[in-house]
Order: C-alpha cells, then structure tokens, then sequence
C-alpha cells in the first residue's frame, strides 16, 4: 500500500532495453514518489533516464522489474483495457511534441479523451471548452492546431492534459519550443493543478523551470543520483564535477 497522499509511487524500477551484452539499463533501481499538492522537476544529462522514467510513471512503458503506482493501484496488475482507462482518467500528459491530431479542431481534440472513456459528446465539449478557456484560450475552441501559434497549441494540449478530474500530470519538456514569456505561462498553469491537488512530474533541463516544483531529483545513468539538493547546485550534478 501507498501512504496515504500518494499519487505516484516508483519502487526500486529497473527499465532494460536489449539483452546479454547489447543491453541498455534505461533505469536502475529508481524509487520515487510524489504526492497530492506537489511538483516534482525531474533533471540530467541526455540520455539519463528522464522520459523513461515519465514513460513508466504513465504506463505508456512497463517496468523490466519494480513496481508502478498510481494512486495505490498497480499498473503492472492492469490488463491492456485497465492500463487506457486509467490513463484517460487519472493521467494527463503535456508532451514535447503536443501529439495533437491536425483533423481535429482545438475542442475536439481536448474532448477526445473524455468521448473515448463514454462521456457524451455534448458533455466533453463543455468541459473541454471550460479546459480552453482555462489556459486562457477562450473562443479560439473550433480552429485547427494549424491556424494557431506554437503557444497556443501549447496550450490546447496543457487544456486536454488537465480536462476532467486528471489525478497525475505528467509534462516532458513542456517548454522546449516556446518563447521565454509563454514558457512561464505554462509553467502556471501546471503549477496552478497542482496546487488544487493533483501530482506532477516534470521533465526540464533548465533550472529556472525546475524552480517551479516543490522538490527536484536529478538522473545519471539511470540512476537516482540527488533529491534534495538545492537548484544551485544544478551545473555540479549534471556534469558530475565535485563528486
């Protein structure tokens, strides 16, 4: 069982790509959790294990040994059926990318997974367009992601991430493609969750966004190297001087 509070829980995880001599240890060992009401920044070098470590907290990758909890609930006991439905309903997830679908207006595209999970159509619009306005998007619910800027495409996918009664937010690099200003915006907003009480868990090479979370953990390796260092101790922990 999870203490009470727990949104995410990561015991001892080991993630391994490969086998025998082309095996690639993607995590060793890491455990982990975050709580309801807090903001965990997740930083290292490139290829340290940082989007592993999202992807298993999400269930979009299982553990190669380890245990994955989401509010108590084990992902590695979830069937493929229970693993979607519990990622449409608890886990909402901003990625780097967006991953938003160009045939599908801004609306449709936060809606999407509330109709999957059987919420009526009219229903998810109205929740969706309450998302979109949200991230401050008001009006803008029927334009497609090409007749948007990059930030505001940001903010529909940060609008379906956040839609209904998500538990776990989970932002790779939410920030990568916009400018300073807009960056911080998003950075608010995901602040803004988790202060209402929901868990997040983000992916950023840069200290000034880690200066959000409540708490930041750095990743070498695959390995939990540091979790309560202070940011400036940032630049020691990534390039591995002083230890």
């Amino acid at each position: 069982m999870s203490e009470p509070g727990t949104i995410l829980d990561l015991r001892d995880v080991h993630r391994t790509h490969g086998a025998d001599a082309a095996a690639v240890h993607a995590l060793r060992g890491v455990s982990l959790t975050v709580r309801a009401g807090e903001l965990v920044a997740v930083m290292g070098p490139s290829g340290s294990g940082k989007s592993t470590l999202l992807a298993l907290a999400g269930g979009l990758d299982s553990p190669t040994a380890g245990d994955v909890r989401v509010e108590g609930q084990s992902l590695t006991a979830l069937d493929r059926r229970g693993l979607a439905q519990l990622r449409r309903r608890r886990i909402g997830y901003i990625f780097q990318n967006l991953n938003l679908l160009g045939s599908l207006s801004a609306v449709e595209n936060v809606a999407l997974p509330l109709e999957l999970d059987g919420t009526g159509v009219r229903r998810a619009r109205k929740l969706a367009l309450a998302a979109l306005a949200e991230v401050g998007l008001p009006g803008l619910g029927d334009r497609f992601p090409d007749q948007l800027s990059g930030g505001q495409q940001q903010r529909v996918a940060i609008a379906r991430a956040l839609v209904g009664e998500r538990r776990l937010v989970l932002a790779d690099e939410p920030t990568g493609a916009l400018d300073s200003q807009t960056g911080e915006a998003v950075l608010h907003l995901l602040r803004r969750r988790v202060d209402a009480g929901a868990a997040g868990l983000l992916v950023t090479h840069e200290a000034r966004h880690a200066g959000w979370a409540d708490r930041v953990v750095f990743l070498r390796d695959g390995v939990l190297v540091d979790s309560t260092a202070p940011l400036g101790s940032v630049e020691q922990l990534l390039t591995g001087s002083g230890r």
